[in-house]
């Protein structure tokens, strides 16, 4: 539900990846965004209205998202999409980040956009190691972005781990992501993706910071 910039990209993204997608609007000149080439279903209604709903094909439906610009129009779909079609799958686009963690506690599963964003542009701005990019549900590990350490480049990604005790998951590299190998090297203009216990960050920030072992 929703055809405005998001849910235009997700419809064309999933269907990309050879998903039937259904796009529910209120507004018909929406689905313009959609492009010529997409093949799905445009339906002109509310996303919250069951006979709107029907005719998208909920009832076939393995997953469903409210992301239109409004609260409570995309709460109310999803509740109706999960409570009277049991759609197991459903993402609400939520912009009181309050409000998204009273509905996840009803097993709503919420992007709270304004506190996404918030955290995206922190993590940007605070020194390297500060906040991570994810957190596993234990709180145990952790996966951050940096940019490739000067004083690493040139070095072998198999010797970056060993002296730093965490593991490189995969290195955006010239706007391609790329696993590393025992051949890898670090170049300039990497963004290496690393994989840490969380108890361990600050001493493999330590050691990231000091370099590779001179022979």
């Amino acid at each position: 539900m929703g055809c405005g910039r998001v849910g235009s990209t997700l419809a064309k993204g999933l269907e990309d990846r050879n998903h039937t997608v259904s796009v529910i609007d209120s507004n018909p000149d929406a689905f313009r965004r959609l492009g010529e080439t997409f093949n799905g279903v445009k339906v002109t209604g509310y996303g919250f209205d069951r006979a709107v709903l029907t005719e998208a094909g909920i009832e076939r439906a393995d997953a469903f998202a409210a992301v239109s610009s409004g609260d409570n129009s995309n709460i109310i779909a999803a509740r109706v999409a999960r409570e009277t079609f049991g759609v197991q799958t459903v993402v609400a686009r939520i912009y009181d980040p309050g409000r998204a963690e009273v509905y996840e506690r009803l097993g709503i599963t919420t992007v709270a956009t304004v506190r996404w964003t918030a955290d995206q542009i922190m993590r940007r701005m605070l020194p390297a190691g500060a906040e991570p990019d994810f957190r596993d549900p234990s709180g145990t590990i952790r996966i951050d972005q940096i940019s490739a350490p000067t004083n690493w480049i040139g070095t072998r990604t198999v010797d970056f781990q060993e002296h730093t005790g965490c593991r490189i998951a995969w290195i955006d590299r010239l706007g391609e992501g790329i696993l590393s190998t025992r051949e890898s090297v670090i170049q300039e203009g990497d963004t290496l993706h690393l994989v840490m216990r969380e108890e361990r960050a600050p001493q493999v920030y330590v050691l990231i910071k000091e370099g590779p072992v001179a022979e």
